[in-house]
């Protein structure tokens, strides 16, 4: 019998885990020692598909897989991956799978810039042009907004405050669960929140949104399509990238968080019409004093 996963330290090496899975052969069925088979031989090409995507590979059912990942003593298909991220090499948790180890930086950023700029157009071809006519119009109309986030999509919630604090709307952004939570229970009918999740599986967000939507204000939520943060919004704006946010930081993810709060702050700029070029002049007035001059 195998050791626990648990049994081994997080300093694991690629060599100690493959081992372990070139142990269990003897011990596996016929269709497990298919997919033991393939995890050998691309052992970083399995950490980057799904499951479904490694059962068709290996030729075998996606139960399988799992009864696999359960023979080696770990949990499941994402405990097994989680495991092999951390053995093939120190960092690999944070990387775009196109990156190796033995790239330059210049290949690095080839690759991560290649990535983003399809996946930026990979979501323009998935938006839904009457969610982002609604969404634009109730930001347009808000009497009080506010944008929920938390980790990285907290982040995209401060940028986003600060967007729309440049078209002259008030707006508010909360990174902290608690803070958000309050928040959302003194909202009203007039009132908008911007829920930002790349999962919309997070329990905190899911919570405030409720309450949100009990006070009686409208939720925008940039977020996973058919999540349970989509199913609860007045106006779900489902974007799906090809990025597994439970193993690795979220990069285009939030590239296209942002874009798309781009897009909405463009949209509500230009129903503002005039007035809003008398708001751009005065403030680029006040930002023209605080630069070094002799550099426009």
């Amino acid at each position: 019998m195998l050791p626990e996963a648990g049994e081994h330290s997080a300093t694991t090496t690629r060599v100690e885990l493959l081992r372990r899975v070139a142990a269990a052969q003897v011990d596996l069925t016929p269709a497990e020692a298919k997919v033991a088979a393939l995890v050998l031989a691309e052992p970083s090409s399995v950490l980057s598909q799904s499951l479904m995507q490694v059962a068709a590979r290996a030729g075998v059912s996606e139960p399988t897989v799992i009864r696999f990942c359960r023979s080696i003593g770990l949990d499941g298909f994402q405990s097994f991956r989680l495991r092999l991220a951390q053995s093939i090499a120190s960092g690999a948790l944070f990387l775009p799978t196109e990156v190796n180890p033995g790239d330059a930086a210049i290949d690095i950023a080839g690759k991560v810039l290649e990535r983003s700029a399809r996946t930026l157009l990979d979501v323009r071809t998935q938006l839904h042009p009457a969610r982002l006519e609604q969404a634009v119009a109730l930001l347009a109309g808000a009497r009080r907004l506010e944008f929920y986030g938390l980790g990285s999509s907290g982040i995209v919630a401060a940028d986003a405050r600060h967007k729309f604090f440049r078209l002259g709307i008030v707006a508010t952004a909360y990174a902290d669960a608690h803070l958000h939570g309050m928040a959302a229970t003194m909202l009203g009918p007039a009132d908008v929140v911007v829920a930002i999740s790349s999962t919309g599986r997070t329990i905190d967000l899911i919570s405030s949104v409720e309450l949100a939507l009990e006070a009686g204000a409208s939720v925008i939520a940039i977020t996973a399509p058919s999540s349970p943060l989509a199913r609860l919004a007045t106006v779900p704006i489902e974007i799906s990238v090809d990025e597994d946010t439970d193993i690795y930081t979220p990069m285009t993810t939030r590239l296209a968080q942002l874009a798309i709060i781009d897009a909405l702050s463009v949209g509500v700029a230009m129903r503002q019409g005039p007035e809003l070029i008398e708001k751009l002049e005065r403030t680029w007035r006040s930002l023209r004093t605080k630069r070094v001059p002799g550099f426009d």
